[in-house]
């Protein structure tokens, strides 16, 4: 996941800048039981880092927990473009450069498959995952509302 998050970043050198200017720092990313840290390097790139260190090293920077505890509630923002609800605690410079790449990175799927099986069947390999995305946007609010609403009836979902 870093290596991909590092590969977008490498396509956008003002990302990298920005990430540079907090070298050092470290985000704590939570959602329920998983967990994960990342470190800003002096290249504006991310690095792994130990989400439980050492009794004796520093606290993150910044804390970034996702308060929604439903996978399915998740998935649905995150196909709906949306972010998911999300705590955010400690450094406000930091939060503010991340928030800037949430908003200003897009990875191009299509332009890395081109190099990879060439520009025809990535263009349609990536289409064919586009309508697919299309259907499951469109079926999870479905799926969500009917089980929602035979939950009330007593009907089995």
């Amino acid at each position: 996941m870093v290596l991909l998050l590092n590969h977008v970043l490498m396509q956008e050198p003002e990302a990298m800048t920005r990430l540079a200017r907090q070298q050092g720092r470290a985000v704590l990313f939570q959602w329920r039981d998983f967990s994960f840290m990342l470190r800003c390097t002096p290249a504006g790139l991310f690095d792994l880092s130990d989400p439980k260190p050492a009794v004796d090293a520093p606290a993150p920077d910044l804390t970034l927990t996702v308060t929604e505890t439903s996978p399915v509630t998740v998935a649905q923002n995150l196909f709906a473009g949306e972010q998911p609800p999300v705590r955010i605690e400690g450094h406000v410079a930091l939060a503010s450069e991340l928030n800037w790449l949430a908003e200003h990175l897009r990875w191009d799927i299509e332009e890395d498959l081109a190099r990879l099986i060439g520009d025809a069947p990535a263009h349609g390999l990536v289409q064919a995952a586009r309508r697919a995305g299309q259907a499951l946007r469109a079926w999870l609010p479905a799926r969500s509302g009917a089980a929602g609403h035979s939950a009330g009836s007593g009907a089995p979902a």
